[in-house]
This record gives structure tokens, sequence and C-alpha cells, in this order.
């Protein structure tokens, strides 16, 4: 009976410690609030229903515990739907999506009043926010967890601050040690 226990509390004790953590999604409105309280850069996967390298993007990249370790550290984290029909407040301007179909839920929609305003045309497009809640940009594409790294510390450290030209970004990225792992 003694030996039952055990077993169960090491079953148990490996199914707890062997789940990943996971990113916890707020609203942009809730992030904007967050920021008040603790002052954190915000990052926003911007995603449509039917991209398949969003469905990677959130399955592979953000789902990487060293991902989610560094994004719960340094950010708060948005998903926000670039075709939905979610109303969206910010910097007191309200944003929807006035031509969104139902019926085209999980398939080509409209894209949102809130998409256009950040110019983002292509999806996923990641964009990240200052401590103020101002854009600072936005980066299109899938990427595994190793290129999102190097703009997640580009971003989140101030990096970009210094940069001042192209070739000083070519010079960061060159040098550019990555340490997340890529499973």
């Amino acid at each position: 009976m003694k030996k039952l226990g055990y077993i169960l509390l090491l079953a148990f004790l490996t199914t707890v410690a062997g789940k990943a953590q996971e990113i916890e999604w707020v609203t942009l409105e809730k992030a904007l609030e967050l920021q008040k309280q603790s002052p954190k850069k915000i990052i926003m996967d911007v995603y449509t229903n039917w991209c398949g390298p969003c469905k990677m993007l959130d399955k592979r990249t953000f789902h990487n515990q060293d991902v989610v370790d560094y994004i719960s550290q340094n950010y708060y984290a948005v998903k926000f739907n670039a075709e939905g029909n979610s109303t969206v407040n910010y910097k007191g301007k309200t944003y929807t999506n006035p031509n969104y179909k139902e019926e085209l839920a999980n398939r080509r929609n409209s894209p949102h009043d809130f998409t256009r305003y950040l110019r983002v045309s292509a999806y996923p497009t990641v964009v990240y926010f200052d401590e103020k809640g101002d854009p600072i940009t936005g980066i299109s594409g899938y990427m595994v967890p190793q290129q999102i790294e190097l703009y997640l510390r580009l971003f989140g450290e101030d990096k970009y601050k210094q940069m001042k030209s192209q070739e000083d970004f070519n010079t960061y990225y060159k040098a550019f040690v990555p340490q997340f792992e890529n499973n």
C-alpha cells in the first residue's frame, strides 16, 4: 500500500513538473491597464483564423518554454485577430471591423480597423509596444524560438534605441547568439 502511494505521488509530481507553463494572453485594454501598475512592454500576436503560419507560431513558438518564460517576465502578451469582430479601445479611440462577415469567420474576412491602424498587411505579425503603449514596430512572418528571441531581446532590453541605421541592426543581427532551444 505504501509503495502504491509513492508511485501515485511520483506520477503526480512528474505530471505537474512536465506540464509547460503557458503565456498568459490578455486583451490590449487589460495590458494597457497592467502597464499603469507595473510598466512592461507589450507583445501582440496579430493573427487570423485561416492562417497556417499563425497556427504554427502559436503551437511551436509560443509554447516553447524559453519563449514562454521570457515573454512572461518581460512583456504583457496580447493576441489580436486581425480580421475578427472585437472592439478595441486604444488611446481614446474605438476600433471595430464594420465589414466583418460572420459567415467568413474561418476564412479570409475584412481587416479590422485596428489592423489598419497598426499597418499590418501580412500574417502572422508580432507587434511590439513600449511601456507607454505606443507601437514600436511589427515583425511579419513565422519565426522559430531562436528567431523570435532576437526581437524579444532587441525590444525587451531596449537595444533598438541604440540603433541609428540598418548597418547597426545588421551588426546586432550578426553578433546575436541565441540562447533559446528550438524545440
